[in-house]
């Protein structure tokens, strides 16, 4: 369980949240940690509780420095987060797990400058062009996650109430809104593009295919995003993350309310959409110190 539990997690920080090789054998090492105290101690991860996880996380302190320990205390909270979402437990014990403070960290987002420096890039002259236009538009006008965009259905779009049905982590549905301009590229792409796709049995009701005619894997998104990134001079770490990031903290930094941007992300607790008021607060102290007399 422990085994299968963390590649399934590895996977997802592979492919949906792009991380680099590096981090994720970082994560491997810090969970692997944990799974074999755990097994020293007779804990399952299915079984595994706050307690347990406050144990381990005292019993590890001595061992390392604050900032390593900070970041395996990090990579167990986002692990046991994952398996909540994706329902293979059905609480959170890592929650309340708190490690040496160090400073928040803020994911990298994008400016809408640089959203359409990016854009900007996309060869139109090409028929999967109009395809990762729709897509880069629905990525951030949605916030969604990679794999609830490739998991779109044509029959999830209810566009005369300005609405998409989405399925997050453990196939929860939510409605989500979507703006007038990607409607009207989903619409261009439906009707110019995947109209005249040869398109494979199974994958009808999918909305965005390949030039092959089946669904698109998350890893097709990941590197279309990073190359036109590339070219854009965008030199920012950059997935298909970055665009729900960037989603979040122009809302957040817009003034939208958290509970509401909470629902918007799907996100499970409240505490994974808290780090977008990091970003603002962050925000508010550039401001002051630029402008305020006493600077």
């Amino acid at each position: 369980m422990w085994n299968q539990w963390i590649k399934d997690f590895l996977n997802y920080l592979r492919i949906e949240r792009g991380l680099s090789a590096n981090t994720l054998d970082a994560y491997k090492r810090d969970l692997g940690r944990l799974q074999r105290w755990a097994e020293d101690n007779n804990l399952k991860a299915d079984r595994i509780s706050a307690a347990d996880l406050k144990d381990f996380s005292a019993f590890t302190s001595s061992e390392r420095a604050a900032r390593s320990h900070a970041r395996m205390i990090s990579a167990i909270r986002s692990f046991f987060l994952f398996l909540l979402e994706e329902n293979y437990r059905k609480d959170h014990p890592a929650e309340l797990l708190r490690g040496p403070k160090l400073g928040t960290y803020l994911p990298d987002t994008l400016s809408l400058e640089e959203i359409d420096a990016l854009v900007g890039q996309i060869d139109l002259s090409k028929p999967e062009g109009h395809r990762d236009l729709a897509i880069i538009e629905t990525l951030y006008g949605c916030g969604l996650r990679v794999s609830e965009l490739t998991g779109l259905r044509i029959s999830d779009l209810s566009f005369s109430e300005d609405f998409i049905r989405v399925r997050g982590k453990g196939n929860k549905q939510r409605l989500v809104p979507i703006h007038k301009q990607a409607q009207k590229l989903i619409e261009l792409y439906r009707k110019e593009i995947r109209n005249h796709l040869d398109i494979k049995r199974g994958h009808e009701d999918t909305l965005f295919l390949n030039r092959r005619g089946s669904g698109l894997s998350r890893i097709t998104v990941f590197t279309t995003i990073k190359k036109l990134a590339e070219k854009a001079g965008i030199r920012k770490k950059i997935s298909p993350h970055t665009m729900r990031h960037s989603f979040a903290t122009h809302l957040v930094q817009g003034g939208a309310d958290l509970r509401i941007v909470q629902e918007l992300l799907g996100h499970e607790s409240i505490l994974t959409t808290e780090i977008y008021t990091h970003l603002n607060r962050d925000d508010l102290r550039r401001v002051m110190t630029e402008f305020h007399p006493r600077k």
